[in-house]
């Protein structure tokens, strides 16, 4: 009996690293700004794929709510999930593990930077890690001295709102985005970090100009706040600006300009309504000293992820902002003037009828995305 429990434990264990290879197929082609485009699906069976992120044209590293973190390498289709990964993961309700990231002057060996909901206490908290990925080759890959950097002052028992995304400006900053933890009040209170948009060291400090530094009481991570639930930013290099998305209730879905010390009103004013009944939330849509969106949804496309595209392979796309709707089920695209305004919209792969998650950039210019249905697929040019 010793010696079957031995070997179904290290089975587990090596069905635990491998989850087989996954079979590229097209979907469907499309066109946008009069170029063509074929959307393929290179792997499946993944739970709620959360994060992509594209580390070399070849290897592309994804999220599992559930908790794992995986590589899928793209020549062969084979998936490895890594080990090294953290212990405490609360994943219940939109909990989990939750974002990836890496610096743009990432390097293999290099930290990637990660966010989860960590099990803290009765509740669970949105927490800032990272990890050196090391492996000289695909069956080699792993995660090795995992870090929390910040566990947040976000902790609830509730299972919702935990924001969780990451961006990376040019002067090597993290900034983080926390959801208001379905704790209204939270956002207006810079005593804790729900609500927030936090601005960070790559160690996890507040670097010393943050706009809340200085101020008695106030948290010195929070860069802006008055969010409710914002689940996608992005640095813009070109412009030095910093973009997010966040998620109304129902109706008002926001893409703001994020700056430092700015309050983005919720929920003293919001442009979507209570959930239980047709009344406005809040004050009104607009009050004296409350940053107005850029961009507001009526109704709500619930976005779960920001990226601004700047490869070459849809030069029609350049410098615009794309998320991926969760309860519209498409790709949108913002097209955005040199000003910052929202000049046009294009709602893409609805053919799909698909929750779209995570989204990447591939070297190539390639756009990866992932859907709560468990796919990865890969947008590219017909023809390429």
């Amino acid at each position: 009996m010793k010696v079957k429990a031995l070997i179904l434990f290290l089975l587990s264990i090596l069905f635990s690293q491998w989850a087989g290879e996954a079979q590229t197929k097209i979907v469907f082609q499309g066109q946008s700004e009069g170029q063509n485009f074929l959307v393929e699906q290179v792997a499946e069976g993944l739970g709620v794929p959360w994060a992509l992120v594209c580390l070399s044209p070849s290897d592309v590293l994804f999220t599992i709510r559930s908790g794992k973190i995986g590589i899928l390498h793209l020549p062969t289709g084979r998936i490895r999930f890594l080990s090294g990964g953290p212990r405490a993961v609360r994943d219940s309700g939109q909990g989990g593990m939750l974002d990836a990231a890496v610096p743009p002057d990432w390097t293999p060996g290099g930290w990637i930077y990660f966010t989860y909901s960590k099990q803290v206490g009765n509740g669970g908290a949105t927490t800032l890690s990272r990890a050196r990925f090391r492996g000289d080759g695909f069956r080699n890959f792993r995660l090795t001295g995992w870090q929390d950097l910040l566990v947040t002052r976000s902790g609830s028992r509730k299972t919702v709102h935990y924001g969780s995304r990451l961006a990376f400006d040019d002067k090597g900053y993290i900034y983080m985005t926390v959801g208001d933890r379905g704790n209204r009040p939270n956002a207006q209170d810079l005593k804790n970090h729900a609500g927030k948009v936090l601005r960070l060291n790559r160690d996890g400090s507040p670097p010393a100009d943050n706009p809340f530094r200085e101020k008695a009481g106030a948290l010195p991570e929070i860069y802006s706040y008055g969010h409710r639930n914002p689940q996608g930013i992005v640095f813009d290099p070109v412009h030095s600006k910093v973009w997010a998305i966040e998620h109304g209730p129902r109706g008002g879905d926001e893409i703001n300009l994020i700056l430092p010390g700015a309050n983005y009103g919720w929920p003293v004013v919001s442009h979507g309504k209570e959930y239980w009944g047709p009344f406005q939330v809040g004050e009104g849509t607009h009050k004296e000293g409350m940053a107005q969106p850029v961009k507001v949804y009526v109704p709500s496309i619930a976005p779960g992820s920001l990226l601004r595209y700047s490869g070459k392979a849809f030069p029609g796309w350049k410098g615009n902002l794309m998320s991926g709707a969760l309860k519209l089920r498409h790709l949108n695209r913002v097209v955005l003037d040199d000003a910052g305004n929202a000049v046009a919209e294009e709602r893409l792969l609805e053919e799909l009828e698909a929750r779209i998650r995570g989204l990447a950039e591939s070297p190539e210019g390639w756009i990866y995305l992932s859907t709560d249905s468990g796919h990865i697929y890969r947008l590219r040019p017909d023809g390429s």
